[in-house]
């Protein structure tokens, strides 16, 4: 992220009207002001900073927790057992803030901010299931990724992170019938009642296993005929410990984990981690490596939106062109696997640089998928986007104002079509972004149809920057010249024994990357994606936070479908492009 714009202006306000309750300022490795506030005064200051005029976040764009209590590197810091951090954005001033507070005891308790942001009722339901830290005056604080029957808090330091420091996994039959009976829908349990104003509502179980859903995802809908009165997500169901496992790999071998967690954002996901990585050793990656990176990156976008386009068609009806988009995205598939041998998790960015070299024909696979590629798009907006029905099933659909999408944590293109050009290549540009020409398509409706328009100009856009790619990649070396940055270059290794033990302690133990703290945030193909990383000064991360958009877009879900139609609800979970992965981590 990048550093907010007069910081100390923001602090100032903050210690006049605050106080002693507003404490030392943190520094950290990558600029955003970060400042520790006491837990008694945060949701005030919460609130200050969010409608103060001069300095307003609106949106809450983070909220998680760190277990303190066996980190060495912290000295300037405040004491504490565990540190609830809230990132705060503000998209019109293109700023960020980071407010954190100390926390003692083993099981801390802390005031909810759920009046001042309603999208804090999930990630305040995460951090009490992952940490333990209990939120006073939440509505309805309950796992939410783990199920409702897990023993303990998995995020704190004392829970094993690997199966084999556990006991044999047993499921007795009993044991699996009161845990199936824990997955019981009961509406009381959220405040309804079957029967309202003498009415008599229905209860309908969408998923978990529901091709509507788009994965493991289960919604219950509170029904009138078939108007949608209320409706209760439920998720959790493909949580894997992504974020304790990246405390359980060397820096190097997590790469592999991020592809995983966005499946059809590729090389996309180990962007920000390599890159928030790269600020906490001082790696500076050359322009070859950049523009290598920007190239796959465009192009997984690509094929991450065709994927989206064609079932979400398919959801409303239409079934010839999600085989068509299939197909198109062999064609991708064909440039990933000849540059990286790989397809859909092809792992091949690296802290400092990539494998390896782009192979020999690379530009020729590029420029026949570009000349391809195009032609189809204008085939497809006959099909698709000037389709009568298709227009009827999406205009005034799902509809989204600014404010509300501000207020909800809303980014990417589904942000983008409610009227503003928040794009971190353009806002914030990093790997060098800046060097490119292109455009940042938005619309002004916020619905399902402005959605679907603004994801389609995406994909044009991504060809222009490929085709950029095309044309100007720089000559250069594949990876920085940097000591923390692993494997040496192969025929260094061959040359002198001290870059082979380098080159061994590398690969099997992994960099020692400094003490501190960066997040590092790219534009992804669903919205803004975050990797938060506190490095001990270890050979693997202390905490690794990953802040996805999938998580506080498939949240607005009740707020989208009440008062709809039951078939309308299918047509908000295609069109907002989610992936359950990206939800549950």
């Amino acid at each position: 992220m990048a550093l907010m714009d007069q910081p100390d202006i923001t602090l100032n306000a903050l210690r006049d009207r605050f106080g002693d309750a507003v404490g030392q300022r943190q520094t950290t490795a990558d600029g955003i002001p970060t400042v520790w506030c006491a837990a008694e005064q945060t949701p005030e200051i919460l609130r200050f900073l969010k409608n103060d005029a001069a300095h307003a976040f609106r949106t809450l764009y983070d909220l998680t927790a760190i277990d303190e209590r066996r980190r060495i590197h912290r000295a300037t810091q405040p004491a504490s057992d565990f540190s609830l951090v809230y990132h705060l954005l503000s998209c019109e001033r293109n700023a960020d803030m980071r407010i954190k507070v100390p926390l003692t005891g083993d099981h801390p308790h802390m005031a909810s901010v759920t009046g001042i942001w309603p999208t804090a009722d999930w990630y305040e339901r995460e951090v009490w299931d992952m940490f333990g830290i209990t939120f006073n005056g939440h509505p309805d604080l309950r796992r939410i990724l783990m199920p409702s029957y897990w023993q303990g808090h998995p995020l704190r330091k004392e829970h094993p992170a690997r199966a084999t420091e556990m006991g044999r996994y047993e499921l007795p039959v009993e044991q699996q019938i009161r845990e199936e009976e824990a997955l019981r829908f009961k509406p009381e349990n959220h405040g309804l009642t079957p029967r309202q104003d003498g009415t008599e509502s229905m209860f309908l179980n969408l998923g978990p296993q529901h091709p509507g859903t788009h994965g493991v995802f289960r919604i219950a809908l509170q029904l009138d005929g078939e108007e949608i009165v209320n409706a209760m997500p439920e998720i959790g169901f493909h949580h894997r410990a992504a974020e304790k496992m990246g405390e359980r790999q060397t820096w190097h071998t997590y790469i592999p984990y991020t592809d995983r967690v966005e499946y059809l954002g590729g090389v996309m996901n180990n962007l920000p981690y390599v890159m928030a990585v790269e600020k906490l050793a001082g790696i500076q990656v050359p322009d070859r490596v950049k523009v290598i990176r920007i190239m796959l990156a465009e192009l997984f976008r690509i094929g991450s939106h065709l994927v989206w386009y064609g079932t979400f068609f398919q959801d409303l009806g239409g079934l010839s062109p999600v085989f068509y988009m299939f197909n198109d995205r062999e064609h991708f598939y064909q440039i990933i696997t000849a540059i990286t041998g790989g397809r859909m998790h092809p792992s091949w960015f690296r802290i400092g640089g990539v494998a390896q070299d782009l192979p020999k024909g690379w530009d020729t696979l590029v420029r026949a998928f570009l000349d391809y590629m195009r032609p189809r798009l204008k085939e497809y907006e006959q099909i698709i986007l000037r389709n009568r029905i298709f227009k009827m099933r999406t205009i005034g659909i799902g509809r989204l104002t600014l404010d509300e999408a501000l207020e909800k944590g809303v980014t990417g293109p589904n942000l983008r079509a409610c009227g503003i050009d928040w794009d971190l290549r353009k806002k914030r540009p990093y790997s060098g972004y800046d060097q490119f020409d292109f455009d940042i398509p938005t619309a002004v409706g916020g619905d399902c149809y402005d959605r679907t328009l603004v994801r389609v100009e995406e994909i044009r856009q991504s060809l222009r920057i490929v085709e950029q790619c095309l044309t100007q990649m720089p000559a250069g070396p594949y990876k920085a010249d940097h000591p923390l940055t692993t494997p040496p270059l192969k025929h260094r290794t061959l040359q002198d024994i001290e870059t082979l033990i380098t080159h061994f302690l590398g690969v099997t133990w992994g960099p020692v990357i400094p003490a501190g703290e960066a997040c590092a945030s790219v534009e992804g193909t669903k919205g803004n994606n975050s990797y938060y990383l506190i490095s001990d000064g270890n050979i693997h991360a202390y905490r690794v936070r990953i802040r996805t958009p999938s998580f506080p877009h498939l949240q607005i879900v009740p707020h989208l479908c009440r008062g709809l139609m039951l078939p309308d609800l299918l047509a908000i979970l295609g069109n907002i492009d989610y992936v359950m992965s990206d939800v549950d981590r």
